[in-house]
Order: C-alpha cells, then sequence, then structure tokens
C-alpha cells in the first residue's frame, strides 16, 4: 500500500509529565510538498486529536490511523495520504488554534476523525469549556468532510487508569466517563459515527501488552483492536 504520511504537529508525550523529552520529535516519514493533497491523492484522511492520534511508543505502522488505511486499501488500490493534526498534550482549545493555524486544509477530505479531552481531563480544565470546544471542533471536522456526516467519524477517550502510570484510579476513571458521555452525546446530536474503545483500553491492567513499553500510552496491539472494532463500519463507508 502506497501512502504519504502529513504530519502537521507531533510530539510523542500525551501528558507532559509522564516521561522524558529526549525523543519528543518523530521523523516525517514523507512529506509531499503538494499544497492541495486532496487534488493528489486518491483517498484522504484528516486524523485529529492528541498523541492518541499520533502512537506515542508504536511504530509508524501501528497508529491507528495509519492502520485505518493499510487495513482499508491492502491491495494498493489507491494512493492515500493521512495528515495527522496531533500534538503532545493537547487540549480542545489547543487543537482549535492548531486546525486555525493550518494551511491548506480544505473541505473534501474522505474520513475525518476526531479523538480529544484527555488533557483537559488530565489538566483539570472546566468541563463545560470541553461542551463548548469539542462541538466546535466536531463542526470543523464536519466541514473539512463537505459537511458529509458520513465520512466523519468520533473516537472515545480511552481511560489511562487502566495501565501503570493511571494505577487503577477509580477517580480518573469516572472523569473519562464524564467527559466520554459529553463527546457522544455532542456526537449523536449532530448525527455523527462514534466509536466506543474505552472497554478495550480498560483491559489494560489484565493484558498488559495492551499498553506500550512506557506504561502509559496504548501499544500497537491495542490500536489494532480499536481499528478492528471500526472496519466493518468504515468498509461501508468507502463502498
Amino acid at each position: 500500500m502506497k501512502i504519504k504520511f502529513l504530519f502537521a504537529a507531533f510530539i510523542l508525550l500525551i501528558i507532559q509529565t509522564s516521561c522524558s523529552r529526549t525523543d519528543d520529535l518523530l521523523p516525517n516519514i514523507e512529506n509531499p510538498t503538494e499544497e492541495n493533497i486532496n487534488e493528489t491523492f486518491g483517498f484522504t484522511y484528516l486524523a485529529l486529536g492528541d498523541s492518541y492520534t499520533i502512537g506515542k511508543s508504536v511504530p509508524t505502522n501501528m497508529r491507528y490511523p495509519v492502520q485505518i488505511i493499510d487495513s482499508l486499501f491492502p491491495n494498493n488500490e489507491e494512493d492515500a495520504a493521512v495528515k495527522i493534526i496531533a500534538r503532545t498534550g493537547w487540549s480542545t482549545d489547543e487543537l482549535i488554534t492548531a486546525i486555525e493555524d493550518e494551511p491548506n486544509l480544505n473541505n473534501n477530505f474522505d474520513f475525518v476523525s476526531l479523538l480529544i479531552g484527555v488533557n483537559n481531563q488530565y489538566r483539570n480544565y472546566p468541563i463545560d469549556d470541553y461542551k463548548i470546544e469539542f462541538r466546535e471542533l466536531l463542526t470543523r471536522a464536519l466541514a473539512f468532510a463537505g459537511n458529509d456526516r458520513n465520512k466523519v467519524f468520533v473516537v472515545s477517550i480511552p481511560d489511562y487508569a487502566y495501565t501503570s502510570f493511571g494505577g487503577g484510579s477509580a477517580s480518573i476513571s469516572e472523569e473519562i466517563d464524564e467527559y466520554n458521555a459529553i463527546n457522544k452525546e455532542i456526537t449523536d446530536d449532530i448525527g455523527i459515527e462514534y466509536f466506543d474503545i474505552t472497554p478495550i483500553s480498560r483491559e489494560g491492567l489484565n493484558d498488559t501488552e495492551l499498553v506500550a513499553g512506557d506504561g502509559l500510552h496504548p501499544s500497537g496491539k491495542q490500536y489494532t483492536e480499536w481499528v478492528k472494532l471500526m472496519l466493518p463500519t468504515l468498509r461501508t463507508k468507502i463502498e
């Protein structure tokens, strides 16, 4: 599968205090210079989020947006471009700013995904701000897909309580549930697909292979389980 990876912004941590910054930056795999990737590639996917979207501590091909494209187009049927706009520790307001600062985004991506909110929770930001900013982000995601609801999907926030970093904290899980209840309600209200991957993340203490070596982020194996959940629905959207 010939895939072009276009990384707008990326750093390896999702929570800035969780590990060292000696390996903060990942190199671009390929970085095409075309101003309008939507006219250059057969299929384009814009993934918006934080380090869960980047895939801290996993190989590039194990990040969930990359696994989605590899699974949907395994036989080199199309050139596909994956553009990721995400950074360490981004909360909803920071993602909004990054989108505003990103040039050459247009309104005809074939897929747009959104996964954001863990850093709002971690920093104890006002949850009412999350409600407003998540809705704004989802509205923007929809615009990037030409206002076609069939092309947009939301991924729930995984529960990092089920990692060695989270230590099984019940309070973390309760807050993650609160954030996910909000993002699901907004997603359902707008009429967009919602994938609840949180139960998968909650197997992390039972199956340590679901957690990356840093003790915090999902492993490639966990991202694969996410993609398995999504694929049956996503395949219908491109048929």
